[in-house]
């Protein structure tokens, strides 16, 4: 197997942000899809939570230095807890913007706002044309249950909409992060060779040696009875060199003829 390609550097100036964050374990999930696609940076601002049944008694943010996530984050987070550790919480969206040349908002609500509307393949382009010169780059997310107050929006300079059915469109904030987060891993088009076994192609000499087990067994189980030999090896020669035979493969083919012999024998 090939070695896995190197997540390029630049991500680490695409911050996810996300506003009053009410679910613990969305804040998890966020992370853990965060992660999955090459994305490390994670700002809360004002985390807002609810009691859920994993966590009772949420802690009550009162300023960033005291305030930390419950124990229902971290488990949600699966292998992505080190984005929840780094995490940096801030009191105020304009704290999480700071150095940022770019600011998306993810809204699915009209806006009436001049800022033009893109879908995330567009907002994304822009988003990693900037990171790769290493300018600052944000992509803010709302709250679970109102979304991004207009004051919020307004702070951002781009707005994005993740487009779906206008009959039924309900992304939670974990979801709509990993739609985001998918659409940047796919925009810097990593190889994929990693993932596939190099295939070990067979000589000539050992399609050869096929042919003749196949042609040995074929003439002792009385297959070329009243059939052309000669031109049924011919057609099955063009088939394994039309296929382009693997090693594996041959030594499948190669333990079922000794099988085969095998059971003649007894």
């Amino acid at each position: 197997m090939n070695k896995p390609p190197v997540i390029p550097k630049y991500l680490q100036h695409i911050r996810v942000v996300l506003c009053r964050p009410s679910h613990p374990a969305n804040i998890g999930a966020a992370a853990r899809a965060m992660k999955t696609m090459g994305l490390t940076r994670l700002y809360l601002v004002a985390p807002q939570l609810i009691e859920t049944p994993m966590t009772p008694n949420p802690p009550l943010y009162k300023d960033s230095k005291t305030f930390s996530l419950p124990e229902e984050s971290f488990t949600l987070a699966s292998g992505a807890t080190d984005v929840l550790e780094q995490a940096i919480i801030v009191d105020t969206l304009p704290q999480a913007l700071h150095d940022t040349v770019i600011s998306c908002a993810l809204t699915s609500r009209r806006r009436e706002l001049s800022v033009p509307l893109q879908n995330p393949r567009q907002g994304v382009s822009e988003i990693l044309a900037a990171a790769k010169t290493c300018q600052e780059c944000a992509i803010v997310f709302g709250n679970e249950r109102f979304g991004l107050s207009i004051e919020e929006t307004m702070n951002c300079n781009r707005l994005i909409t993740i487009n779906g059915n206008p009959d039924y469109f309900s992304l939670n904030l974990a979801q709509a992060v990993q739609v985001i987060a998918y659409e940047i891993f796919s925009q810097i088009d990593l190889p994929m060779e990693h993932l596939q076994d190099k295939a070990q192609m067979v000589t000539h000499q050992e399609i050869d040696g096929l042919i003749g087990h196949f042609s040995e067994v074929m003439q002792n189980v009385g297959f070329f009875e009243r059939r052309n030999s000669e031109r049924l090896l011919r057609r099955l020669r063009r088939l394994f060199d039309r296929n382009g035979v693997e090693r594996e493969e041959i030594d499948i083919l190669r333990g079922f003829l000794k099988t085969v012999t095998k059971s003649m024998d007894k």
